[in-house]
């Protein structure tokens, strides 16, 4: 219990519904990434050391694109978080996942292609196994807190992460649903990716707000009661998000995580000869590869 520190990462709405109020030490990190999407609150939560981001910075002004994922999860790892809960407000591509639901993601489809989605980018070759892309441990401890949720809570559902920031076509979310996707959003890739590089257990909930382009909207309702309709759901959905993550904190206090692959990411992915990786490059990069 005492080496676990959770980081949490809040998308739109919960990021500042978690960090707005909150006590505790504000941290401006740097990394050889560049600077994360903000400062980072480390304070006690439930009994348990926590690190709150809020992914899209003060204010919101990072669209998804220019999240800068690589500081964000260097930065967690920096501060010597080991468990990263993170959420992302999504549409819903599946009549049975209705707004202010939850949905613990087990699947991804990567749709990106303008983010840099490795930190072994020059120098050195690293492929780490990325089957599951969601911690098993950690989505097994949020299935189990959800019993103190008063929401329906999912516990799978394949996520497909698209460039953004405009929403999808009918086409692309007609695609999306033949694909096998539950969920649309624009924020889990490359993070998930990054946090596995890192050796970071991360688990995503996803918080649908709508049904995205693929159902047809009330025709009665004008655009503007459409977007009213939305940005509530959106607050009931973040209400139901922190809730579920406050009951999973609470749920490490009472658990053993025990070990997990996700900790053992790079004990078979790094490729090169170490003893040919340039110095300056073992140094930059020395947080991530020394155990």
């Amino acid at each position: 219990m005492s080496e676990i520190r959770v980081g949490i990462i809040g998308g739109t709405g919960l990021g500042q519904a978690l960090t707005g109020n909150a006590d505790g030490q504000w941290h401006d990190v740097d990394t050889p990434f560049g600077a994360p999407s903000g400062p980072i609150l480390t304070t006690t939560w439930e009994g348990v050391p926590v690190a709150f981001l809020s992914r899209h910075g003060p204010g919101h002004l990072l669209n998804p694109s220019n999240v800068p994922y690589r500081a964000n999860i260097y930065a967690m790892k920096t501060l010597g978080v080991t468990h990263i809960l993170a959420s992302g407000a999504t549409g819903s591509l599946r009549e049975e996942i209705r707004p202010r639901d939850l949905v613990i993601c087990d699947q991804v489809i990567d749709r990106t292609f303008r983010r840099a989605a490795t930190f072994f980018d020059a120098g050195i070759v690293v492929h780490v196994e990325f089957a599951e892309p969601f911690c098993p441990a950690l989505r097994d401890l949020l299935s189990r807190a959800s019993r103190e949720v008063p929401c329906a809570v999912h516990a799978k559902g394949t996520y497909v992460c698209m460039e953004g920031p405009q929403f999808s076509t009918r086409a692309e979310a007609a695609m999306h649903r033949a694909l096998g996707g539950d969920l649309i959003g624009m924020t889990c890739m490359p993070e998930a990716k990054l946090a596995r590089e890192a050796r970071i257990c991360y688990a995503l909930v996803a918080l649908p707000t709508d049904y995205d382009c693929w159902r047809p909207h009330d025709p009665g309702k004008t655009r503007q009661a459409l977007l009213a309709e939305i940005l509530e759901n959106l607050r009931a959905v973040t209400d139901n998000g922190i809730a579920l993550f406050r009951a999973a904190v609470k749920e490490i206090c009472r658990t053993n995580l025990g070990p997990c692959s996700c900790r053992e990411a790079l004990d078979m992915a790094i490729w090169s000869d170490r003893s040919q990786v340039p110095p300056e490059v073992t140094e930059r990069l020395a947080l991530l590869l020394s155990r």
